[in-house]
């Protein structure tokens, strides 16, 4: 994962570059690593590294052996080894993964995208056609902005995050995932349409336990891919647990397989990542590492020790105050780019956490997010009044991933240039999940079937006694704590605390005018707009925000908090 910054046909793109590369330079927390930058005719492209595949040889932009296209990428390619072979002809430069998409542009123009593996958003150029073509991956796990500005109409801005634009930009747009931008039409197109994608066709494929298992196994093989220290993010919900099951025997039976002999210095198996067999590749293995983070005795914390204890990772165990926590919110706020309630609230004890684990040397984690839109995992599913509803609502919650969970995940840990990773939202498995008749996926309390069941019954080996359990019983049906519980009830509950001893009942009977229709309906809310104001007063960026509720209409409380939902066991009234 990196940070990218363009800006393409600017009408004096010398004496822009000393800007340009300041601009670029907001997003260095991304790519600590390196920096580089390619001015091509009245186009300038700048990159942020950060090196998790094809170190020594990786660094971007990227240029084509015959020096007519420019590339500039924040991506993670699973099948760049499969893509490589399908180009013998192709000069490679580099063992980055990232690299293949150039032939691939070359050979399928702006249908390149559809032909990728992974999670990505990307700027090419081409010199020849002096055009420019720019990608976001199917959900948005990356995140990446559009802009333009009416000083310079024909300047099109591209960055990885809104504080790149907002000052050279008055029209800025999160680009939409799963799209293509050709500068030719000057139009950006969908290349992903899945048949899922649909919310009015209803899924009606017959439940397959086993390939939900498999699938998912292999989602998280392919993460694996790295030549740097990884782990998993555990929170000891079923989401993060089952990941870090996965990737620990995923760990050991690549740490066994392995012959370093067959790795020298020229040879084809330096590349890492996924053969042709769908086995795991790369230069070295330890056992993986696990990360948690929580008040003092959060309900995370303790289901986090369990987990770990039974797949047998190295764990860390983090904890953070209540004070901490607060100091920490102009600055979350700064990176995520959003006064969402449910994101901030969630995001900062991601937040501090990752700043540890990259202080410990980690560059990779595996992440959780995802799961519960697929299953329709949030308690408040349990209120859908039909399987077709509930199919919908998942369907819309996936789509708006890139602006709420995929945007706390990739924001928050790529503050500290840490890398995650979502297996969940692996391209094959949501194609399966996705297309699976949502009755299946129903809450029913009286017949025992809990949130996320058929995801749980996937990996429930109780049944078959010579099967290694993946998890502990009562970690595999654990309750969902959801939208922040986890890290200890006191932190919802000291956030709206602080927001009452700062915004006064007047304040907060005078929304500011500039607030349109967008009113915070509380103090917690409130101060949080506050606060995103004072970073980013540009009235472009707000509209870039989405704030994620619960469906209303399904008779939910406003509070996302999982409190809030009859079903929870540790239930409040709202």
């Amino acid at each position: 994962m990196c940070g990218i910054f363009a800006a393409f046909r600017h009408e004096n793109v010398q004496e822009f570059k000393p800007r340009a590369l300041q601009l670029s330079k907001r997003v260095r927390h991304r790519g600590p690593d390196w920096s580089g930058n390619v001015v091509k005719n009245t186009t300038i492209l700048a990159h942020e590294r950060l090196a998790i595949v094809g170190l020594d040889s990786g660094a971007q932009p990227i240029t084509s052996p015959c020096g007519n296209y420019i590339l500039s990428v924040n991506a993670e390619i699973y099948n760049h080894i499969q893509i490589r072979e399908q180009f013998p002809d192709y000069g490679f430069k580099t063992l980055s993964d990232c690299e293949p998409i150039i032939p691939l542009y070359m050979k399928y123009d702006t249908d390149a995208p559809k032909h990728l593996d992974g999670m990505f958003a990307w700027c090419l150029y081409d010199a020849k056609k002096d055009r420019i073509v720019a990608a976001r991956d199917p959900i948005g796990i990356t995140t990446m902005y559009m802009g333009r500005s009416s000083i310079s109409p024909k300047t099109v801005y591209f960055a990885s995050e809104l504080k790149c634009l907002t000052d050279d930009c008055d029209d800025i747009i999160a680009f939409p995932p799963g799209h293509v931008y050709d500068s030719e039409t000057d139009k950006i197109t969908r290349y992903f349409n899945p048949d899922w994608i649909d919310e009015s066709r209803i899924a009606s494929t017959p439940l397959d336990l086993k390939a939900i298992r498999t699938t998912l196994e292999t989602a998280v093989r392919k993460r694996l891919m790295a030549e740097v220290p990884y782990g998993v993010l555990l929170s000891g919900g079923l989401d993060s647990s089952l990941i870090a099951a996965i990737a620990s025997r995923e760990t050991e039976k690549a740490n066994h397989d392995l012959n370093v002999e067959d790795y020298d210095a020229e040879g084809a198996k330096n590349l890492a990542g996924i053969d042709d067999q769908g086995n795991l590749h790369a230069g070295g293995w330890s056992r993986l590492h696990s990360f948690a983070i929580g008040l003092p005795n959060a309900p995370d914390l303790q289901a986090a020790r369990k987990v770990a204890k039974f797949i047998g990772s190295i764990h860390h165990e983090h904890t953070f105050t209540l004070q901490e926590g607060l100091d920490a919110l102009d600055d979350c706020i700064y990176h995520l780019e959003t006064y969402d309630v449910t994101t901030i609230r969630a995001s900062t004890p991601m937040f501090l956490l990752s700043r540890k684990i990259k202080a410990q040397g980690v560059k990779m984690v595996l992440s959780g997010e995802g799961s519960d839109e697929i299953f329709g995992g949030y308690l408040y599913f349990a209120q859908a009044p039909s399987a077709a509803e509930f199919h919908i609502e998942s369907v819309k919650r996936v789509k708006n991933l890139h602006l709420a969970d995929c945007l706390r995940a990739n924001k928050s840990t790529m503050a500290w240039g840490l890398e995650a990773r979502v297996p969940f939202l692996d391209r094959d498995f949501l194609d399966l999940c996705m297309n699976i008749d949502p009755k299946e996926k129903m809450i029913n309390q009286k017949e025992g079937r809990i949130e996320k069941y058929i995801l749980r019954k996937a990996f429930d080996t109780s049944d078959d006694p010579d099967a290694k359990p993946y998890l502990p019983e009562e970690i595999l049906w654990r309750q969902k704590e959801q939208f922040s519980d986890g890290v200890g009830y006191s932190w919802i509950d000291g956030l709206k605390d602080a927001a009452e001893r700062v915004i006064s009942d007047e304040m907060f009977a005078n929304p500011k005018p500039h607030w349109g229709n967008d009113i915070p309906t509380t103090k917690e809310a409130y101060w949080y707009r506050l606060k995103f104001d004072a970073l980013y007063p540009q009235p472009t960026v707000a509209a870039t925000v989405m704030r994620w509720i619960p469906k209303a209409d399904w008779g939910c409380a406003e509070d996302p908090s999982g409190r809030y939902a009859q079903i929870h066991e540790q239930h409040v009234d709202a």
